[in-house]
């Protein structure tokens, strides 16, 4: 039985360092929600604009929008087998709630060339790519994924990568304090307290609250085990 135990015992450590829990899929572990609950879109809306656009709506405005969105995102999103899928069409998809500091983890797969990302509080982004596709190494894919693509006066890239393969799954770890995000990619710290700048308004700090998104740029995604547990100061 001996020559048992260390394989399990090295498993058990692998699991433990990607931040992988042993329930089933779309399980939270203790203290966190399931924003996917792993059968339908409850909890999910449709993009409307960007969040400087929509402060600007009235809500009559936004209601119709919102609506209109809402029928953009059933039509190309769904839940199949457990998994958010993504037909490549349409638009981002947003969580009904918005969010100000907080942890979340999300599993995601791309297929070969794939480019998707994650919104922390409705802002681009932590950036998801086919790490291994060469016309996407000008852009820096080479680096790995996790990069707050769209920063500017702070630090972009990752500090390493740590990427699977496409058509394998990743899984993320995100922490969201203020202006500071911290990610880790497959367990290892690609990220670390970094400031996510405001895209839209760059010449203001991040939004305190807003939405997380899943990216689309027009390619088939798959995203499950999408837990997030809001931070108290």
């Amino acid at each position: 039985m001996q020559r048992f135990v260390l394989p399990f015992v090295l498993g058990l450590l692998t699991l433990i360092s990607a931040g992988r829990s042993f329930a089933a899929d779309n399980t939270p572990p203790d203290g966190f929600q399931a924003l996917f609950n792993g059968k339908d879109l409850t909890g999910w809306k449709g993009l409307v604009a960007d969040p400087k656009k929509r402060a600007a709506m009235t809500p009559e405005q936004l209601a119709t929008e919102q609506a209109k969105a809402d029928d953009l995102m059933r039509a190309h999103w769904k839940a199949e087998a457990g998994v958010l899928v993504f037909d490549g069409k349409g638009q981002n998809l947003c969580s009904a709630k918005d969010f100000g500091d907080f942890e979340l983890y999300v599993d995601w797969k791309i297929q070969q060339g794939g480019d998707s990302g994650l919104y922390l509080r409705g802002t681009p982004q932590i950036q998801i790519w086919d790490t291994e596709w060469e016309p996407y190494f000008k852009l820096g894919a080479e680096k790995g994924s996790g990069a707050m693509w769209n920063n500017q006066k702070n630090p972009r890239f990752p500090d390493a990568k740590a990427d699977k393969k496409a058509g394998e799954w990743n899984t993320f770890f995100i922490r969201m304090v203020g202006e500071n995000v911290t990610v880790k990619l497959n367990g290892q710290t690609v990220v670390n307290e970094v400031t996510l700048e405001n895209y839209w308004e760059r010449d203001k700090p991040i939004y305190p609250k807003g939405s997380i998104e899943l990216q689309n740029h027009g390619n088939p995604l798959y995203f499950k085990n999408i837990y997030v547990r809001e931070l108290t100061k």
